[in-house]
């Protein structure tokens, strides 16, 4: 298989994703010439992204920000949940300070999120 070499062809391919997504829906048959060409351009330009544009692990502050969000709760609320003082919490939702290993534990585990992230590997 060949590769995208530039961000012209990145964006030409995009195009052509762009065109063929479009003239195809959930009924057209999987040997459809535009859905295998599809299926090719979107490899190629999955690569290409996965090297130019990579997506980089997301901090324990920003997700652990992003929990409060989402869950709508107070930092005293999640320092509860968490069985850690509000204050600590405070510190590593700054990002001055980490987690012990049995905070991160216990974030990790009661908040759903990945070890990687909480202990920042």
């Amino acid at each position: 298989m060949s590769q995208i070499k530039n961000e012209k062809q990145y964006k030409a391919m995009m195009a052509r994703i762009d065109e063929i997504f479009f003239s195809t829906d959930e009924n057209t048959p999987a040997d459809d010439p535009r859905l295998l060409e599809l299926d090719l351009l979107s490899s190629l330009v999955e690569e290409y992204e996965q090297e130019h544009f990579p997506i980089e692990t997301p901090s324990l502050s920003a997700t652990l920000n992003a929990r409060l969000a989402e869950n709508n709760w107070s930092q005293k609320e999640m320092a509860t949940i968490l069985g850690i003082t509000a204050p600590r919490l405070s510190a590593i939702l700054s990002g001055k300070a980490n987690p012990t290993y049995e905070q991160a534990r216990v974030i990790a585990t009661r908040l759903d999120i990945s070890p990687a992230i909480v202990l920042a590997i």
